[in-house]
């Protein structure tokens, strides 16, 4: 599944490599392995979101993309926005007939999920500058109140559109079975991730590279 959140603003090195020290003293701790894997990758910028793309166009951009294969939601997403056109996708969405929306490879519960999301922007609930201001857990609540809208996509939203550093997406398979490849297949990966607080999206990068899956490419 994608997430393509566009030219954005990175980490200056030094703060990188302050981080990437931290995490191999933290992995060197759990395992060898890990540790070598993280150092081996170098430094990983963790990229904010900061083009001006509305927050729906991307939350409806990784709903799109949920359960499909890179080449599979790339497919669907672009026949939308041939779709869409020249118009904002929020509009699109709500005046455009379901159906429609199905025929550029939707299924119905997407479709239900992006109609949502449009709505909610449109009453207001999706103001990117007003989230930003909140703290993760409400931030979170605020994104999963919309229908169709779960904690493995609120957790994309946070790392790559927020820019938190500090989010262990537990609900990414890839994640999670890389951590556990590298660590221990009985230790539950979220009690492993938490000993790399308060950098855990950066553990979340190292993973998605180490399996050669980043999901924002």
């Amino acid at each position: 599944m994608i997430v393509h959140l566009g030219p954005a603003r990175a980490t200056c090195p030094d703060v990188g490599s302050r981080i990437q020290r931290d995490l191999i003293t933290k992995a060197a701790e759990l395992s060898p392995e890990l540790a070598s894997t993280i150092e081996r990758q170098g430094p990983i910028r963790l990229r904010r979101h900061l083009d001006g793309t509305p927050l729906v166009d991307v939350l409806c951009r990784a709903v799109a993309g949920q359960q499909l294969s890179v080449t599979a939601a790339r497919s669907i997403w672009g026949r939308v926005i041939e779709d869409v056109g020249a118009r904002p996708l929020e509009a699109h969405l709500a005046e455009a007939p379901r159906e429609r929306l199905r025929e550029c490879g939707l299924s119905g519960a997407k479709v239900k999920a992006m109609c949502a999301i449009a709505e909610a922007s449109r009453s207001g609930a999706l103001c990117a500058d007003t989230l930003r201001g909140l703290d993760r857990d409400a931030r979170t609540e605020t994104l999963t109140s919309i229908w169709g809208v779960g904690p493995w996509t609120a957790d994309m939203m946070n790392i790559f559109y927020f820019g938190d550093r500090d989010v262990w997406p537990d609900g990414d398979v890839t994640a999670r079975k890389t951590l556990a490849r590298l660590t221990s297949r009985r230790r539950r990966t979220v009690l492993t991730a938490e000993r790399f607080s308060p950098y855990r999206s950066y553990l979340a990068l190292h993973m998605w590279r180490a399996a050669n899956a980043n999901p924002n490419p």
